[in-house]
Parts: structure tokens; C-alpha cells; sequence
């Protein structure tokens, strides 16, 4: 499946903002843990994010920009001062 942002939309992180933000894939484990991805926070700017080990939840952290989530409930941050939940939704 594609969105026009990178080209999927298999995963995509609904806000409270009203905006969508497509996790795009770019390494996988064996298990089917996604190890990297691009996180697209505008139609054409995406940032390389990467999983760190948080033993309960996940957090995909890039330059200036973490998610941090459990299931499928997450907070997207934009540094320190702007936080926004967020819920996955897959297709």
C-alpha cells in the first residue's frame, strides 16, 4: 500500500494535532521488529529514526524527534517542549 509520503502507509501515527505521520520501514528483524524506519513529519520531509530497547514499549528516536509508545498508544515529542499523543494505525 502507498501514500504518496515515501511511498507507504502501512503504519501511521494518528494525532491529537490532526496530522498523520507514516513510519516507513527501512530495516526489519527477523522477528518482524522494524529496526530503522523514516518517520515522514511533513508531505516531503522524513527523519531517520532507529528502535531503542525500552524492555516495556518502544522508542524510535532521530535528530531532534522521539516517539515513545506502548501498543498501540505513543507521545511524539518535537524536543522537549512539544509533546503530542498519538495511536498507531495500520493497514
Amino acid at each position: 500500500m502507498t501514500s504518496g509520503r515515501g511511498g507507504c502507509s502501512e503504519i501511521v501515527f494518528v494525532c491529537e494535532n490532526g496530522h498523520q505521520y507514516p513510519l516507513c520501514p527501512i530495516a526489519v528483524s527477523v522477528v518482524g521488529e522494524i529496526i530503522t524506519a523514516s518517520l515522514y513529519t511533513s508531505p516531503h520531509g522524513a527523519t531517520h529514526v532507529r528502535l531503542i530497547p525500552m524492555g516495556v514499549g518502544y522508542r524510535y528516536a532521530g535528530r531532534g524527534i522521539w516517539l515513545d509508545g506502548k501498543r498501540e498508544n505513543a507521545l511524539l515529542n518535537f524536543g522537549k517542549h512539544s509533546q503530542i499523543a498519538c495511536t498507531i494505525q495500520s493497514s
